[in-house]
């Protein structure tokens, strides 16, 4: 299993401790161009072809819609 791996399936079994850092490198690392809106927005924007999804930085944990939004669209997009 590899780290990416193991890191979806962390997320997934536990979307209330799931840090914005990990959610990151995971939208990332599939394939997910991050950008932030000037003006020092706290809310990152990942985009990859048609799909979107907005996720504000917060400490110490992303809140769980947000991590659940993002794990529906990776199952949409097959992982």
């Amino acid at each position: 299993m590899s780290k990416k791996e193991k890191l979806l399936k962390k997320i997934r079994n536990n979307p209330r401790a799931v840090r914005f850092e990990e959610l990151d490198k995971i939208l990332i690392g599939v394939g997910f161009e991050r950008s932030q809106p000037k003006g020092g927005s706290s809310h990152y924007t990942y985009t990859l072809e048609d799909k979107l999804i907005t996720i504000p930085y917060k400490r110490p944990h992303v809140k769980v819609v947000y991590v659940k939004v993002a794990i529906r669209i990776l199952e949409d997009l097959g992982y």
